[in-house]
Protein backbone atom coordinates (compact mmCIF):
# COMPACT_ATOMS: atom_id res chain seq x y z
CA UNK A 1 0.00 0.00 0.00
CA UNK A 2 2.94 2.72 0.78
CA UNK A 3 4.70 1.31 -2.03
CA UNK A 4 1.25 2.40 -4.17
CA UNK A 5 0.99 5.65 -2.49
CA UNK A 6 5.10 6.69 -3.13
CA UNK A 7 4.40 5.80 -7.01
CA UNK A 8 1.35 8.86 -7.29
CA UNK A 9 4.54 11.05 -5.85
CA UNK A 10 7.49 9.83 -7.93
CA UNK A 11 8.30 12.10 -10.43
CA UNK A 12 9.56 9.30 -12.70
CA UNK A 13 6.51 7.19 -12.94
CA UNK A 14 4.30 7.26 -15.96
CA UNK A 15 0.76 7.71 -13.46
CA UNK A 16 2.41 10.02 -11.09
CA UNK A 17 0.50 13.24 -9.83
CA UNK A 18 3.50 15.32 -10.12
CA UNK A 19 5.29 14.54 -13.42
CA UNK A 20 5.71 17.07 -15.54
CA UNK A 21 8.39 16.26 -17.14
CA UNK A 22 6.42 17.33 -20.55
CA UNK A 23 6.34 20.84 -20.09
CA UNK A 24 9.37 22.00 -21.43
CA UNK A 25 8.82 20.56 -25.19
CA UNK A 26 4.62 21.14 -24.58
CA UNK A 27 4.29 24.05 -22.82
CA UNK A 28 3.01 25.60 -25.76
CA UNK A 29 -0.58 23.38 -26.23
CA UNK A 30 -1.18 24.71 -22.83
CA UNK A 31 -0.69 28.43 -23.74
CA UNK A 32 -3.35 27.65 -26.42
CA UNK A 33 -5.22 25.32 -24.26
CA UNK A 34 -6.15 28.31 -21.94
CA UNK A 35 -6.27 31.15 -24.38
CA UNK A 36 -9.01 29.23 -26.46
CA UNK A 37 -11.05 28.12 -23.14
CA UNK A 38 -11.19 31.55 -21.79
CA UNK A 39 -11.97 32.72 -25.42
CA UNK A 40 -14.92 30.21 -25.75
CA UNK A 41 -15.94 31.09 -21.84
CA UNK A 42 -16.12 34.65 -22.52
CA UNK A 43 -18.01 34.93 -25.61
CA UNK A 44 -20.46 32.16 -25.05
CA UNK A 45 -21.37 33.52 -22.08
CA UNK A 46 -21.65 37.21 -23.99
CA UNK A 47 -23.61 36.27 -26.90
CA UNK A 48 -25.90 33.56 -24.44
CA UNK A 49 -26.82 37.74 -22.45
CA UNK A 50 -29.34 39.16 -25.15
CA UNK A 51 -31.37 35.74 -26.28
CA UNK A 52 -31.33 35.32 -22.47
CA UNK A 53 -32.81 38.09 -21.96
CA UNK A 54 -35.01 38.34 -24.70
CA UNK A 55 -36.41 34.84 -23.34
CA UNK A 56 -36.66 35.91 -19.75
CA UNK A 57 -38.70 38.42 -21.27
CA UNK A 58 -41.01 36.26 -23.14
CA UNK A 59 -41.43 33.50 -20.01
CA UNK A 60 -42.91 36.93 -17.95
CA UNK A 61 -45.26 37.37 -20.96
CA UNK A 62 -49.18 36.90 -20.10
CA UNK A 63 -49.31 35.42 -23.47
CA UNK A 64 -49.85 32.02 -23.21
CA UNK A 65 -47.97 30.67 -27.05
CA UNK A 66 -44.83 33.31 -26.04
CA UNK A 67 -44.67 31.89 -22.87
CA UNK A 68 -45.06 28.64 -23.68
CA UNK A 69 -41.91 28.86 -26.45
CA UNK A 70 -39.88 29.98 -24.20
CA UNK A 71 -40.55 27.54 -21.22
CA UNK A 72 -39.95 24.88 -24.39
CA UNK A 73 -36.17 26.37 -25.50
CA UNK A 74 -35.53 26.40 -21.22
CA UNK A 75 -36.22 22.79 -20.95
CA UNK A 76 -34.75 21.53 -24.01
CA UNK A 77 -31.33 22.65 -23.15
CA UNK A 78 -31.32 22.41 -18.91
CA UNK A 79 -32.94 18.75 -19.67
CA UNK A 80 -30.58 17.62 -22.03
CA UNK A 81 -26.92 16.88 -21.84
CA UNK A 82 -24.16 19.01 -23.53
CA UNK A 83 -22.34 16.88 -25.07
CA UNK A 84 -25.45 16.46 -26.95
CA UNK A 85 -26.05 19.37 -28.31
CA UNK A 86 -22.63 19.96 -29.21
CA UNK A 87 -23.04 17.36 -31.37
CA UNK A 88 -26.36 17.94 -32.89
CA UNK A 89 -24.90 21.91 -33.90
CA UNK A 90 -21.51 20.65 -35.26
CA UNK A 91 -22.37 17.70 -36.82
CA UNK A 92 -26.20 18.97 -38.56
CA UNK A 93 -25.98 22.37 -38.05
CA UNK A 94 -22.85 23.15 -39.17
CA UNK A 95 -22.11 20.68 -41.28
CA UNK A 96 -25.38 22.55 -43.58
CA UNK A 97 -23.49 25.75 -42.89
CA UNK A 98 -19.85 25.74 -43.87
CA UNK A 99 -17.43 27.93 -41.51
CA UNK A 100 -13.89 28.39 -43.53
CA UNK A 101 -11.37 26.73 -41.86
CA UNK A 102 -9.08 29.97 -41.35
CA UNK A 103 -6.90 30.99 -38.71
CA UNK A 104 -7.74 34.49 -36.60
CA UNK A 105 -4.70 34.46 -33.90
CA UNK A 106 -4.96 31.47 -32.27
CA UNK A 107 -8.45 31.15 -33.18
CA UNK A 108 -9.55 27.93 -35.85
CA UNK A 109 -12.80 29.62 -36.79
CA UNK A 110 -14.55 26.25 -38.11
CA UNK A 111 -14.10 24.76 -34.95
CA UNK A 112 -14.57 27.86 -32.74
CA UNK A 113 -18.19 29.07 -33.66
CA UNK A 114 -19.80 26.29 -33.71
CA UNK A 115 -18.55 25.70 -30.31
CA UNK A 116 -19.34 28.81 -29.12
CA UNK A 117 -22.27 29.09 -30.47
CA UNK A 118 -23.63 25.83 -28.95
CA UNK A 119 -22.01 26.94 -25.18
CA UNK A 120 -23.85 29.87 -25.98
CA UNK A 121 -26.81 28.20 -26.89
CA UNK A 122 -26.62 26.05 -23.63
CA UNK A 123 -25.68 29.12 -21.53
CA UNK A 124 -28.82 31.09 -22.39
CA UNK A 125 -31.28 28.57 -20.76
CA UNK A 126 -29.68 29.24 -17.72
CA UNK A 127 -28.89 33.20 -17.83
CA UNK A 128 -32.40 33.62 -18.97
CA UNK A 129 -33.77 32.03 -15.58
CA UNK A 130 -31.11 34.35 -13.94
CA UNK A 131 -32.65 37.24 -15.82
CA UNK A 132 -36.46 36.55 -15.29
CA UNK A 133 -35.04 35.97 -11.09
CA UNK A 134 -33.51 39.50 -11.12
CA UNK A 135 -36.79 41.08 -12.73
CA UNK A 136 -39.24 39.48 -10.34
CA UNK A 137 -36.79 40.69 -7.18
CA UNK A 138 -37.72 44.14 -8.66
CA UNK A 139 -40.42 45.56 -5.68
CA UNK A 140 -43.75 45.64 -7.92
CA UNK A 141 -43.92 49.25 -6.18
CA UNK A 142 -41.21 50.42 -8.89
CA UNK A 143 -43.49 49.48 -11.64
CA UNK A 144 -46.59 50.50 -10.72
CA UNK A 145 -44.95 54.72 -9.46
CA UNK A 146 -43.52 54.02 -12.85
CA UNK A 147 -47.08 53.59 -14.80
CA UNK A 148 -48.43 56.45 -12.68
CA UNK A 149 -45.68 58.45 -14.18
CA UNK A 150 -47.12 57.99 -17.50
CA UNK A 151 -44.66 55.59 -18.86
CA UNK A 152 -46.11 52.81 -20.78
CA UNK A 153 -45.39 48.57 -19.63
CA UNK A 154 -42.89 48.53 -21.81
CA UNK A 155 -41.19 52.10 -20.55
CA UNK A 156 -41.04 51.02 -17.09
CA UNK A 157 -39.65 47.83 -18.23
CA UNK A 158 -36.71 49.07 -20.21
CA UNK A 159 -36.11 52.26 -18.10
CA UNK A 160 -36.78 51.44 -14.21
CA UNK A 161 -37.18 47.61 -14.04
CA UNK A 162 -34.23 46.38 -16.55
CA UNK A 163 -31.37 48.60 -14.98
CA UNK A 164 -32.47 47.31 -11.36
CA UNK A 165 -32.22 43.84 -12.48
CA UNK A 166 -29.17 43.67 -14.11
CA UNK A 167 -27.66 44.73 -11.34
CA UNK A 168 -29.11 42.32 -9.40
CA UNK A 169 -27.82 39.10 -11.61
CA UNK A 170 -24.21 40.99 -11.95
CA UNK A 171 -22.75 38.55 -9.68
CA UNK A 172 -24.95 35.45 -11.14
CA UNK A 173 -23.77 36.26 -14.52
CA UNK A 174 -20.08 36.33 -13.62
CA UNK A 175 -20.47 32.89 -12.10
CA UNK A 176 -21.84 31.52 -14.95
CA UNK A 177 -18.66 32.57 -17.12
CA UNK A 178 -16.49 30.58 -14.41
CA UNK A 179 -19.21 27.53 -14.79
CA UNK A 180 -18.26 28.06 -18.65
CA UNK A 181 -14.63 27.67 -18.36
CA UNK A 182 -15.20 24.56 -16.31
CA UNK A 183 -18.19 23.41 -19.18
CA UNK A 184 -16.04 23.98 -21.79
CA UNK A 185 -13.97 21.29 -21.66
CA UNK A 186 -16.30 18.69 -23.53
CA UNK A 187 -15.41 20.60 -26.43
CA UNK A 188 -12.79 18.11 -26.40
CA UNK A 189 -14.86 15.46 -27.41
CA UNK A 190 -15.21 16.98 -30.61
CA UNK A 191 -11.37 18.38 -31.27
CA UNK A 192 -11.57 21.44 -29.98
CA UNK A 193 -7.73 22.90 -29.11
CA UNK A 194 -8.87 23.97 -25.23
CA UNK A 195 -7.08 22.82 -22.29
CA UNK A 196 -8.85 18.86 -22.09
CA UNK A 197 -7.64 18.51 -25.43
CA UNK A 198 -4.36 19.42 -25.22
CA UNK A 199 -4.21 17.41 -21.36
CA UNK A 200 -5.12 14.06 -24.03
CA UNK A 201 -2.73 14.85 -26.73
CA UNK A 202 0.05 15.20 -24.48
CA UNK A 203 -0.72 12.45 -22.31
CA UNK A 204 -1.07 10.24 -25.57
CA UNK A 205 2.10 11.32 -27.09
CA UNK A 206 4.29 11.22 -24.14
CA UNK A 207 2.53 8.12 -22.13
CA UNK A 208 2.32 9.79 -19.03
CA UNK A 209 -0.98 9.63 -17.50
CA UNK A 210 -2.01 11.49 -15.23
CA UNK A 211 0.36 14.62 -14.84
CA UNK A 212 -0.73 16.57 -17.95
CA UNK A 213 -4.32 16.17 -16.61
CA UNK A 214 -3.05 17.33 -13.00
CA UNK A 215 -1.49 20.43 -14.20
CA UNK A 216 -4.90 21.47 -16.04
CA UNK A 217 -6.29 20.99 -13.18
CA UNK A 218 -4.20 23.30 -11.22
CA UNK A 219 -4.63 25.90 -14.31
CA UNK A 220 -8.06 25.32 -14.01
CA UNK A 221 -8.32 26.35 -10.29
CA UNK A 222 -5.58 29.40 -10.66
CA UNK A 223 -8.69 30.78 -12.96
CA UNK A 224 -11.87 29.53 -11.34
CA UNK A 225 -10.94 30.36 -7.69
CA UNK A 226 -9.68 33.66 -7.71
CA UNK A 227 -12.49 34.38 -10.16
CA UNK A 228 -14.88 33.10 -7.51
CA UNK A 229 -13.15 35.06 -4.89
CA UNK A 230 -13.54 38.52 -6.76
CA UNK A 231 -17.16 38.03 -7.47
CA UNK A 232 -17.66 37.39 -3.99
CA UNK A 233 -15.88 40.77 -3.30
CA UNK A 234 -18.14 42.62 -5.69
CA UNK A 235 -21.58 41.12 -3.84
CA UNK A 236 -20.57 42.30 -0.77
CA UNK A 237 -19.61 45.42 -1.68
CA UNK A 238 -22.90 45.36 -3.99
CA UNK A 239 -25.27 44.59 -0.82
CA UNK A 240 -22.98 47.56 1.50
CA UNK A 241 -24.02 50.27 -1.54
CA UNK A 242 -27.40 48.44 -1.06
CA UNK A 243 -27.33 48.96 2.82
CA UNK A 244 -26.55 53.00 2.41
Amino acid sequence: MLEAISKMFDSTFPASFINFSFLPKYASYFVDGVLNTLALSIVAVLLAVIPALLLALMRLSKNRFIHGLSGAYIAVFRSTPLMVQLAIIYFGIFYIIQVPRVYIGFIRLDMFIPFVVSLALNSSAYVAEIFRAGILAVDSGQTEAARSLGLSQWQAMKLVVLPQAVKNVLPALANEVVTMVKESSVCSAYGMGELMFAAKNVSGTTLISVGPFVFIALIYFCINFPASKAIEAIERRMRRGDKR
